[in-house]
């Protein structure tokens, strides 16, 4: 069994208990002892190793001696449903129905046929149930969801983080740059380090069984069969959702594929990531973005298989934390860099979600300078203007913006160094910045692979000055909002396959 590489294994089990930060109350119903099962509902981390809110269900199972319950479900009415991201959630549950046969565990996968088919599951199994764990997502529709669900729920309800290495919890304010929250997390970061959730918190756990779940609601909320988990095009075109986008030719999601991507990253892009990740030409990017979004690979996981093989130690971690970006954990330059994004830039847009739950994703979220120079600057003549139906389209005088967005709609990702550009123009193109951040949102939400998450909002609203400071001189439109042109990144970049590849 893999383990946590920065804990002593002697006293791995004792460690490895729940942070109780991670542990929300989501409502004050009481603990039903006498219930049939515990009963997990898998919304946000939709994997079957590295989760704390699984390893906390599995911790009432065997404190209860009662079965356990996961229920995974996917609704046909949420927020721009599509194939795109029906077929990867499916992929993902087809994953977990495999790796959950022959484990002390009742898997009950649930596909909508049709919308509000799900309503009243997780009400009809909590009913039964003696508690209720869940997940914590501080963002998209994900937090109104869950205060549904546990309003109605009779039973206790749990909602469990497991989004990244601090807790939510440990936070009590809103970070405004990358080195603040940096320095915050290295202040942390030992006991982060042995915090980490169980690879398999099922492995060598005897439990109960249970033999089926009630016919009454098996009969209204059939199990999900394995042809419908395989999300063939049929069964996608069967289904009330968008039909566009479609899914991302080649594309797989769930455990097994993130586990392979984060192989190749390793042994393969890891050792040249700090020198080329921002050339789309190298391909030296980790890819391991929609994975993390959609909860099939957890950043624990990435974080200890990275630790395992740069031999990471906390002996090395470097003192006093002061913030710095290179350096601290004493590691290669590709893997500090690499950290740098998946645990300071990734989790500092938790914390924006989380703190801010109102208007992370509003104008009003934007620092008092950035809104008023991008207020003073409302009323700049524009020398281009496009509808959004226009960009969508790809339809600019842009050949490299063009570009950009061809990625997106095509492969449901824009190289991360060209999403800086492709907002900044957006901006430019725009009537005002509530207009392009209406645009930005939507064109992500509605294509990119890792969207509708707290990471991408961040990189929006980076766009416009969020974690960034003011850059003299004022500018048109952009006032002393940072500035990216196309000609600046061209000279920059290596992109003449990139702009092969993606010409429209």
């Amino acid at each position: 069994m893999d383990t946590n590489p920065f804990i002593n294994q002697s006293i791995q089990t004792d460690m490895n208990r729940i942070p109780d930060l991670r542990i929300i109350s989501a409502n004050v119903s009481p603990i039903q002892t006498d219930g049939d099962y515990v009963l997990y509902w898998m919304t946000a981390f939709r994997r079957t190793g590295w989760n704390f809110s699984l390893q906390r269900a599995v911790e009432w199972a065997v404190k209860l001696h009662k079965p356990l319950v996961v229920l995974e479900a996917i609704r046909c009415d949420y927020p721009l449903a599509c194939d795109r991201f029906h077929a990867v959630i499916l992929n993902g549950m087809y994953d977990n129905r495999l790796d959950f046969e022959g484990k002390p565990v009742h898997y009950y996968p649930f596909v909508e046929e049709r919308a509000g088919q799900g309503k009243g599951l997780v009400s009809a199994l909590g009913d039964r149930a003696c508690v209720v764990v869940t997940d914590v997502f501080p963002c998209f529709f994900m937090p109104k969801m869950l205060r549904a669900a546990a309003d109605r729920c009779r039973v206790k309800m749990e909602s469990v983080d497991s989004n990244g290495l601090a807790p939510l919890g440990a936070v009590d304010r809103v970070f405004t740059t990358a080195f603040s929250f940096r320095r915050f997390l290295q202040k942390g970061m030992i006991s982060y380090l042995q915090e980490f959730p169980e690879p398999d918190p099922l492995f060598d756990i005897q439990l109960p069984m249970l033999a089926a779940l009630p016919e009454d609601i098996l009969s209204k909320w059939p199990i999900a069969s394995p042809e419908t988990l395989a999300g063939g095009p049929d069964i996608l075109k069967s289904l009330p959702i968008s039909h566009h986008p479609e899914p991302v030719s080649g594309f797989t999601g769930g455990q097994a594929a993130g586990r392979q991507v984060l192989k190749t990253f390793l042994s393969v892009k890891l050792k040249s990531y700090d020198a080329l990740r921002n050339h789309p030409d190298a391909g030296a990017t980790s890819g391991l973005g929609p994975y993390l979004h959609f909860g099939h690979i957890s950043s624990h996981q990435v974080v200890a298989e990275i630790l395992k093989t740069e031999n990471g130690s906390p002996d090395r971690l470097k003192a006093p934390a002061r913030g710095q970006r290179t350096g601290w954990w004493q590691l290669s330059d590709s893997a500090e860099a690499f950290f740098d994004q998946i645990i300071t830039w990734r989790e500092l847009g938790f914390n924006m979600c989380f703190q801010r739950p109102d208007d992370y994703d509003r104008f009003t979220s934007l620092p008092a300078w950035a809104q008023t120079e991008l207020n003073q600057h409302a009323e700049d003549p524009h020398p281009y203007r496009y509808t959004a139906e226009e960009l969508e389209n790809a339809a600019t005088h842009d050949p490299l913006w063009n570009a950009a967005q061809t990625q997106l709609v095509r492969e449901g990702r824009v190289h991360n160094y060209l999403r800086m550009l492709w907002g900044k123009k957006i901006l430019e193109w725009s009537s005002g910045p509530q207009e392009a951040i209406e645009t930005m949102i939507y064109l992500n939400n509605a294509y990119a692979l890792d969207g509708r998450d707290p990471n991408s909002y961040s990189g929006i609203f980076w766009i416009l000055g969020r974690y960034d400071r003011p850059w003299g001189p004022a500018r048109p439109i952009f006032g002393k909002i940072r500035y990216m042109s196309s000609d600046n990144t061209r000279r920059k970049l290596k992109l003449k396959a990139y702009l092969q590849r993606y010409r429209v």
